[in-house]
């Protein structure tokens, strides 16, 4: 199913399966970001979220030039100090609204991403990458820092990796990013559609319920002290018993056993 589009930067589908793929339209093949772009795919997953059937979303970019390949410099600039924080904030609740997006968020990143356009790919869940590209932060060389979603890199990659791309804006490829843990699996471009397919079946195919459960629940580990999250995690446990798939699911592992 085609979701009406309401803007020409941003694509929306949701199949059977409860699989629904988000694209984005940037300017040119690099899919370059300015605020329509960044306003218009933050309403498309507002209202992705509350799709009936929704299981996993796909992000990508249009093509295989870049996943994003960054804010739009043209745009920034000629910014202000009042338009640069009302600018950054807008790309900060897109980013958001990735991460908290409700169900499992995939990137499907092939070519380039840059900036703004890697932010948006560290705020989702799983990253699959074609083993052709290319990752960097390259504010500090355009006279801004990194900022916003930036702050999960060290998160990610460790903060040593984190400096020197942030410090540098130097760029990293594939099998770098791949085994500093900045993407989750590298294929063959020809063979990454496949990949995420399969990664979004084998999500789409479990409990719903537990899906958003264990989502929520590595965000509240994002924030919280560890015995906190930890107690937390109790309540989440319990509460799962209230949905009937934990009843379903062992059953159906009980019998094949026999």
């Amino acid at each position: 199913m085609t979701i009406p589009e309401i803007s020409p930067h941003v694509h929306t589908a949701i199949d059977a399966e409860g699989i629904a793929t988000l694209t984005v339209r940037g300017a040119k093949a690099m899919n370059i970001i300015g605020s329509p772009a960044i306003l218009a795919v933050t309403d498309a997953l507002a209202r992705l979220r509350d799709e009936p059937g929704l299981r996993v979303l796909v992000l990508r970019g249009q093509g295989d030039q870049a996943f994003i390949g960054g804010a739009d410099i043209g745009e920034m600039a000629g910014l202000t100090p009042a338009t640069a924080e009302a600018f950054i904030t807008r790309l900060k609740d897109l980013c958001e609204a990735v991460r908290l997006f409700p169900v499992p968020v995939i990137a499907r990143i092939a070519g380039w991403c840059l900036g703004g356009g890697l932010e948006v790919a560290m705020a989702c869940d799983l990253r699959l990458a074609s083993s052709d590209s290319q990752y960097g932060m390259p504010e500090v060389r355009v006279g801004i820092p990194s900022v916003i979603h930036a702050a999960l890199m060290p998160r990610l990659i460790g903060p040593a990796a984190a400096a020197w791309m942030l410090l540098t804006g130097d760029t990293v490829d594939a099998a770098t990013a791949l085994a500093q843990g900045l993407v989750h699996r590298v294929c063959a471009l020809d063979s990454l559609d496949a990949e995420v397919q399969r990664t979004a079946r084998q999500l789409a195919g479990l409990g719903p319920r537990v899906l958003r459960q264990q989502k929520a629940l590595l965000r509240d580990w994002e924030r919280l002290p560890l015995d906190e999250a930890i107690a937390r995690s109790v309540a989440e446990f319990a509460s799962a018993y209230t949905t009937g798939e934990p009843q379903l699911h062992m059953q159906r592992f009980l019998d094949r056993k026999r």
